[in-house]
């Protein structure tokens, strides 16, 4: 495999049915040799664990600047269109990014190669297989965050191709198997818990609640927690900031007038 795109994804946890993509880094590779890359953080709608932020690197600020996940699974699938695929243990990033993509109407098939299931078979030495351990191996190289990650895959690949030249097949792009689940409606429940809670929160935002998955609402009613009742909980700081100031002023001028 000499054309590819490497990818590799950070997400907020490992579960595909609760969590979400966080960021995406994938770098074009032809015949060996960079050609262009990709990368862009996206904003969640759940929140993001500290374990999470301490992780990968990227804070609570780099996140509220980032694109919806839409916008950035649209520019991935046209960074890598017509491109077989490499990761490091890429089913997970596979299954993450074809489930995405699918939410938005998209069809994700690819050919790939794992990086992992290479080490596997020709690295039987090594201590273990994980992508750090291959980049000290090869490169001295450690990373993670995705791009950097998508990178060391392309740099350990490339260097496996080189000490093992007659193990052409291992190295040959697999269509990689992963069907989406269905999505089932929301439930009678969700339905009446997210129209209640964009009535209290007074949201003008417009939400065809009949026409969400159990998972859109969900993520949805989580979105809306999370945000507005940070909001909740910031204008409630405020009032009892400004009551003690009025308090305070008031003891002050109290104060004053008795002393006359």
């Amino acid at each position: 495999m000499k054309d590819y795109v490497a990818f590799d994804l950070e997400t907020t946890g490992l579960s595909l049915e609760r969590d979400q993509i966080i960021e995406i880094g994938a770098v074009k590779i032809r015949d060996g040799k960079i050609s262009g890359k990709y990368n862009c953080i996206i904003h969640p709608e759940i929140e993001v664990s500290d374990f999470i932020i301490n992780l990968t690197g990227i804070d609570r600020d780099m996140l509220k600047k980032g694109i919806s996940l839409k916008e950035g699974v649209e520019g991935f699938l046209e960074f890598s269109r017509n491109f077989p695929v490499l990761g490091h243990n890429v089913m997970f990033d596979y299954k993450f990014m074809k489930k995405a993509a699918a939410s938005f109407k998209h069809n994700f098939e690819r050919e790939g190669v794992d990086t992992l299931k290479v080490a596997r078979k020709l690295l039987g030495e090594l201590e273990n297989k994980k992508l750090e351990t291959l980049c000290a191996h090869y490169v001295n190289q450690a990373a993670h965050r995705a791009y950097d990650d998508a990178l060391a895959t392309a740099v350990v690949f490339e260097q496996m191709k080189k000490e093992f030249p007659e193990e052409k097949d291992i190295f040959m792009p697999r269509q990689l198997q992963y069907k989406v689940k269905k999505e089932r409606p929301a439930t009678a429940k969700q339905k009446k818990y997210l129209a209640q809670l964009i009535a209290y929160h007074a949201i003008v935002e417009k939400i065809d609640v009949d026409q969400m998955t159990q998972r859109e609402a969900s993520k949805k009613i989580d979105h809306i927690i999370f945000n507005y009742e940070e909001m909740k909980k910031k204008r409630f700081f405020v009032s009892v900031v400004a009551i003690l100031l009025i308090i305070v002023m008031v003891g002050t001028m109290v104060a004053g007038y008795l002393m006359m």
